[in-house]
């Protein structure tokens, strides 16, 4: 276990594990160290290192091959990590506490792994025998409950549509009461309409304090659900809420959309102190690089009005994660290729 991890860990480093949720402070679930995993000559992935707040939705992002399902197999304990260190559920990952690790989270693949010709109800009661769970009945109705399948109990899960196996396997996670709680691409395949139910229930584990750390291709959803996303490829390439990873990455921008072309963009947009640049991706739209939006807004719109032209609206460049992602991924390939 590397000392860092460990000083964190500890009463003296306490203030180090803090993450400020919804204003207010609270341990980290997950203390990860310059974590490392090697399968011979690959690497897996390297060197990361970051916090997750217990009651946090944590997007982990990236590419396939990234190392993110590996990422979710080391901290649940299923591998061992080559190097580096971590802290889940406040136990530190070594080997001789992986029993009481998983006690503590709980796992969903992006298969739920049922067993089709068992019930709902079987099913369940089958994995709470493997896991342990004291007062299985009692647990089994709970998770049935939170995942509104209560009513299915007795149906075979090989007749259930894909959403319901997903939220059966949602339920299978719940038997535990984990603290924290890994969801491998929890939607993958479903349809709008199922993956939102799955949605409402993981925002339902939140707010109840439940840590989930989220692997997911869709980044529409990674926007909707994470307080904050890590994007990975091999290397933690960075980590933050999606807007403060929007500000980093991007320049402040106004977009100005007219009736019709202006006479003279360049001139008019050159006696604007805060305009830095502009461009026009297309007819009557301009983009404009600002140096402050609060102050840029109103001149340039002042000197639109002046120079008589039909203003259709002036607004705020809106970037969405899946600009920071694929600006991120770019990057990367760019450097590779270098």
């Amino acid at each position: 276990m590397a000392r860092g991890a460990l000083d964190r860990a500890s009463g003296a480093g306490a203030d180090n594990q803090e993450a400020v949720l919804g204003g207010a402070a609270t341990q980290s679930a997950l203390v990860v160290d310059h974590l490392c995993k090697k399968f011979g000559d690959r690497t897996a992935f390297s060197e990361i290192s970051f916090e997750v707040g217990y009651g946090e939705i944590f997007g982990f992002l990236g590419p396939n091959g990234a190392g993110k399902t590996t990422t979710v197999r080391v901290l649940s304990t299923l591998l061992e990590p080559t190097s580096g260190s971590a802290i889940v559920a406040g136990i530190p990952l070594l080997p001789e506490n992986a029993v009481d690790i998983r006690q503590h989270v709980a796992v969903m693949p992006e298969s739920p792994g049922l067993y089709l010709r068992l019930s709902v109800y079987e099913n369940l009661e089958y994995f709470a025998s493997l896991f342990g769970v004291h007062h299985a009945e009692a647990r089994i109705k709970e998770a049935l409950e939170s995942v509104e399948l209560g009513d299915r109990a007795s149906e075979l899960c090989g007749g259930l549509s894909k959403g319901l196996r997903q939220r059966v396997g949602l339920a299978r996670t719940l038997l535990s009461d984990p603290k924290v709680m890994f969801l491998d691409e929890p939607t993958s395949g479903l349809d709008p309409v199922a993956a939102l139910e799955v949605h409402d229930l993981i925002l339902q584990q939140r707010k109840k304090g439940v840590t989930i750390f989220l692997t997911t291709h869709r980044l529409e959803e990674a926007e909707k659900l994470c307080d904050r996303i890590a994007i990975l490829n091999t290397t933690l390439r960075i980590v933050g809420r999606p807007q403060e990873l929007r500000e980093q990455l991007f320049a402040k921008q106004l977009v100005v959309r007219t009736t019709a072309p202006l006479t003279d963009p360049a001139s008019l947009f050159s006696r604007v102190p805060s305009v830095v640049t502009w461009q026009s991706p297309e007819t009557c739209t301009y983009t404009l690089t600002v140096s402050d939006l609060a102050t840029a807004a109103p001149e340039v719109t002042r000197d639109l009005i002046q120079a008589g032209a039909n203003i259709l609206s002036v607004s705020e460049a809106q970037h969405s994660l899946e600009d920071v992602y694929l600006q991120m991924v770019d990057a990367d390939t760019k450097v590779a290729e270098s």
